[in-house]
Parts: C-alpha cells; sequence; structure tokens
C-alpha cells in the first residue's frame, strides 16, 4: 500500500515536470529589417525589406520615385507608386532565401545574409548558378523577442 502512494506521487511529480518543460519554456523570435535600400536600376523614395524568422516572411515595402514609377507606368498601368510584396523564406546557417519564383529549370530568388547590408538575386537556368547583387541597405536592424 505505502509503495503505490509513494509510486503515485512520483509520477505525478514526474508528470509536473514534463508539464511545465514543454509547455513553459520561452520561444524567440527574430525580426531583420534591411532599410533604406538603392538599387542601381531604379530609384524609390522608401525600400525595405521585413524578415520575420518566425512565420517565415519576407515582406518588401517600397515606393517608387517620380521617375521610375513613370518609366514603369507606361508599359503596365496596374503599376502602383506603393507596394507591398509577401514571400516565403527559409534560412540556412547565416543566409535568408525566398521561396524559388519559376520553373524548376529556370527560377530566382532573393539572398539575405544577416551581416551583410547587400541583397541578391539568385538565378538559376539549367542548373546553371548565377547571384549578383540587386540592392545595397543603410541599415540592418535585427530585434529578437521572448515569448
Amino acid at each position: 500500500m505505502l509503495k503505490k502512494k509513494i509510486l503515485k506521487e512520483a509520477l505525478k511529480i514526474i508528470l509536473t515536470i514534463i508539464f511545465l518543460f514543454n509547455f513553459s519554456s520561452p520561444s524567440f523570435s527574430e525580426t531583420i529589417i534591411f532599410s533604406d535600400c538603392k538599387n542601381s536600376k531604379d530609384g524609390f523614395k522608401k525600400n525595405e525589406y521585413i524578415i520575420d524568422l518566425d512565420k517565415s516572411l519576407m515582406t518588401r515595402n517600397f515606393t517608387y520615385d517620380k521617375k521610375t514609377y513613370n518609366i514603369y507606368r507606361l508599359t503596365d498601368i496596374t503599376t502602383k507608386k506603393n507596394n507591398t510584396l509577401t514571400r516565403f523564406i527559409y534560412s540556412e546557417g547565416s543566409q535568408i532565401f525566398s521561396e524559388k519564383m519559376g520553373y524548376p529549370q529556370f527560377y530566382t530568388q532573393l539572398l539575405f545574409n544577416r551581416n551583410d547590408l547587400n541583397i541578391k538575386i539568385k538565378t538559376v537556368i539549367n542548373n546553371e548558378t548565377g547571384i549578383s547583387n540587386i540592392a545595397k541597405c543603410k541599415k540592418i536592424e535585427i530585434f529578437e523577442t521572448n515569448s
């Protein structure tokens, strides 16, 4: 009878410890903001990339300057001055990749590095890979939160 009581109490303690470790462990999320990014081809009043690693999302907020807006507006009347793009991302080490856009034989994806102000584009055509810079940012901010 005494052994059953001891076993029952020990089981309660073990289950309580397991419960506390599983549900009270802090979760960390990281958000990286690449801001004031300049592009050699297009002009922008605002160009920023927000990387939310917890949600695996990249959000790009950008506003064309007047000259760039007028050029794109000539060929596409649906062009807007203020834009937001959202893409899924994944990370490998310190590199962060956007989802692949295109076909299996030809695709592009954006490439970010936590410690690099340059944003790159990776292009793959028939297994030939090319990487080039598309923007240089003035500032990287990293926000880590515990919840």
